[in-house]
């Protein structure tokens, strides 16, 4: 349009409030991500855990009506801390998996193609599209960790009787909480991932490396200086030792403490966010 004509006038319809302009982003990614059959499929494995755990509970609660066809003990396990510590540690698993999968195709597209500046030239904040991308993951590993975990939960305590809530009633906390940890944990990672390796593949499979090989790494040097002091390379177990403080299960855990095991997740997190907003601006520096 010739800009003499002066006929050019701004937008003047219903904006979008801009705390939810992210929202655009998981949008379009879900869309996209579920056109993938091999995800579709593991995602819908991951469900078969919180099926069968929800039929164990049920019939734990419900033994004699078993008691008519089969001879079977009063319970067939104890429902506490040990049980829903076991789910959200299968489920955080599979989300790992899940995760690798899904995360490190997320932002090096928009870096190959150089879409930044095409997003940040929107009102669109940089905060805002590591927010839109980070609740793509959070969103779909929600849905398998810490809402069929608090479902669970709910279920056994409408079964159980007061006493049971009494002594257990922290385990909601436990299981909402450790998965949301859990979760930010492996997205800021996988993000970060994404944006520093153009290959997907290879992304994925530095999440691998990250956690098994800084296992294997953590107690090679556990074994070599006969020092705990290696298991500050092996997030999953501190990750581990975290969760055991919130289910209130007690393990040997050597000499690494709670607050020196916090301490390392914290700072897993805090190198992945700063190399990921590192990568995530509107212009790239070439030499």
């Amino acid at each position: 349009m010739a800009v003499y004509k002066r006929s050019y006038k701004s937008y003047a319809g219903p904006m979008t409030a801009e705390w939810s302009r992210f929202w655009i982003i998981p949008r379009f990614a879900w869309a996209g991500l579920f056109k993938q059959r091999l995800l579709t499929i593991l995602y819908v494995i991951c469900f078969f855990y919180p099926l069968g755990a929800a039929l164990v509970i049920y019939f734990n609660s419900n033994m004699s009506f078993l008691r008519q066809y089969v001879p079977v003990p009063d319970k067939l396990l104890d429902i506490g801390n040990s049980f829903f510590f076991a789910f959200t540690t299968v489920q955080s698993g599979l989300g790992f998996i899940l995760t690798a999968l899904i995360g490190p195709g997320l932002i090096s597209p928009d870096l190959m193609n150089n879409a930044l500046p095409l997003y940040f030239c929107r009102p669109l904040s940089r905060t805002g599209y590591v927010v839109g991308k980070m609740t793509v993951i959070a969103a779909l590993l929600s849905l398998i960790t810490w809402i069929p975990g608090l479902m669970l939960f709910g279920l056994q305590a409408s079964l159980a009787d007061q006493a049971w809530w009494n002594a257990n009633a922290y385990l909601a906390g436990s299981i909402f909480f450790s998965s949301l940890l859990w979760i930010m944990v492996i997205s800021v990672m996988a993000l970060a991932l994404s944006a520093w390796v153009k290959w997907k593949v290879v992304a994925g499979g530095l999440m691998l490396v990250v956690m098994f090989v800084g296992a294997a790494l953590g107690e090679m040097v556990r074994e070599i200086a006969r020092s705990d002091m290696g298991r500050y390379l092996d997030l999953g177990y501190n990750m581990a030792r975290v969760w055991s403080s919130m289910f209130r299960i007690v393990e040997d855990t050597g000499s690494i403490t709670l607050e020196e095991s916090i301490a390392v997740v914290l700072a897993y997190s805090a190198v992945c966010v700063l190399l990921l907003m590192k990568k995530v601006r509107a212009f790239e520096v070439v030499r």
